[in-house]
């Protein structure tokens, strides 16, 4: 009775006022479940294809009626009387059905749309939580949250460069107290930059996005804030990055067109990324440091810093177990970024984690920037045990949407609940050998 039998797909918007899918998935015994697809603005350039209709009469091309007739038609015929108990299967299924390397003929976003739907049905149909169902072993990790409180590059229309300053609650007891603790940084972040007359207007993922001085004034004004709040930071609330490092890649340089107008090679990146880890201690992790084509940089950054923090892949792993297994025989970085509408299945982003977590690289569950009210990915850090995820500011209600879940599944395991927060000195202190 768990047979798929029917598929509706509808035009919803995501965050940004953009069109994406939601896929409602009915099982033959009357199970309904619903599963609402992202949308990214800095996407590598390998990611799978989010089908548009390119229909400029129409939310200027970015509709997805395309996408919606593939659901409801062709994937639907193909996947009705399959079991969606059997994740591995339906998307083995999906894939061979579009045929392409990169889900562009069916589009990502309806394949997605599609697996994901599976997931919750055939959670519900067994009476228990996502997180519970994802994977064949006890969840009971809570992530540690990374927390977009500053947003530049192409995430917000200011003058800094990079586009993400996270703050990261590592030191506290649970995910109850690491959420407090990171609000009530975000609250003393937006007092400090109205004391220095600067905007508190959020940008796309709910950090603010004021007009500053330079690319390395919003560490400066975090650490303030997190000690404003009461707290310590490098202790109890760390520093993590992300500079889109692709977005200001141009004919082999890093050029700072939104800040002071400088141009620097790839050594010299590496050489800035070292310098503010010797002033700011507190910073924990670099996401996508360098350019996704910037392939000897990424093996520069990771012999200078791997042993010192974290060193995130997004862009130029893009979640995809064939491209992310050549990063790790080419010694590039030491952690993934997992999104899942870069791959476009459950099972592919599952597989993703597994080889991150068998080659000693961490993961870290991530949202992107056109978002809905879909918590699927608090549930996902949870089932798969990655111990990180990055989903937004501490407002905007698309994000704060799965922090809240990930209270909810605290409250859930109870006293079965572990927090996956620790001091960023014992992890530094252990990534070095100290």
């Amino acid at each position: 009775m768990s047979e798929i039998a029917k598929l509706q797909a509808l035009e919803i918007l995501d965050s940004r006022g953009n069109p994406t899918l939601a896929v409602t998935m009915t099982l033959a015994n009357g199970v309904t479940a619903t599963a609402k697809v992202p949308s990214g603005a800095s996407t590598g350039n390998r990611e799978a294809v989010e089908l548009r209709d390119g229909d400029k009469s129409r939310y200027g091309g970015k509709g997805v009626l395309k996408a919606m007739s593939h659901v409801e038609g062709e994937i639907q015929n193909a996947v009705r009387g399959f079991d969606a108990n059997d994740q591995k299967g339906l998307d083995k299924r999906l894939c061979e059905l579009d045929g392409t390397p990169d889900k562009g003929r069916l589009g990502a976003n309806a394949i997605l749309g599609v697996s994901l739907a599976a997931s919750h049905a055939a959670a519900k149909d067994g009476g228990l939580p996502l997180y519970a169902t994802l994977v064949d072993k006890p969840a009971n990790l809570l992530p540690t949250p990374g927390l977009n409180v500053l947003n530049g590059g192409k995430h917000a229309d200011s003058n800094v460069d990079f586009q993400e300053f996270m703050i990261s609650p590592v030191g506290l007891p649970s995910f109850s107290e690491a959420l407090r603790a990171s609000a009530e940084t975000f609250h003393a972040l937006k007092a400090v930059l109205g004391r220095k007359g600067y905007s508190t207007g959020v940008g796309d993922e709910g950090g603010f996005a004021p007009q500053l001085k330079s690319n390395e004034e919003p560490v400066e004004l975090i650490l303030e804030a997190i000690q404003r709040a009461g707290y310590k930071p490098g202790k109890d609330i760390v520093i993590m990055l992300d500079p889109a490092a692709s977005e200001f890649f141009d004919e082999g340089s890093y050029v700072f067109a939104k800040s002071d107008k400088s141009k620097k090679s790839p050594t010299e990146m590496v050489a800035l990324y070292k310098s503010w880890l010797q002033k700011y201690p507190e910073i924990w992790s670099l996401e996508d440091g360098m350019a996704e084509d910037d392939h000897a940089g990424w093996q520069a950054i990771t012999k200078e810093l791997g042993g010192q923090i974290q060193l995130v892949g997004d862009d130029n792993f893009v979640t995809n177990p064939e491209i992310f297994s050549k990063g790790i025989k080419d010694g590039i970085a030491n952690a993934i970024l997992i999104k899942l509408n870069q791959i476009g299945t459950v099972t592919e982003t599952l597989d993703c984690i597994q080889m991150a977590r068998m080659n000693g690289y961490g993961a870290v569950i991530s949202h992107r920037s056109g978002e809905t009210d879909d918590t699927s990915i608090a549930d996902l850090a949870v089932a798969a045990g990655t111990g990180q995820i990055k989903t937004g500011s501490a407002c905007r209600g698309e994000r704060i949407a799965k922090y809240n879940r990930l209270l909810e599944i605290e409250r859930e395991l109870g006293s079965k609940a572990r927090y996956a927060g620790v001091s960023a000195y014992e992890r530094r202190k252990k990534a070095v050998g100290a």
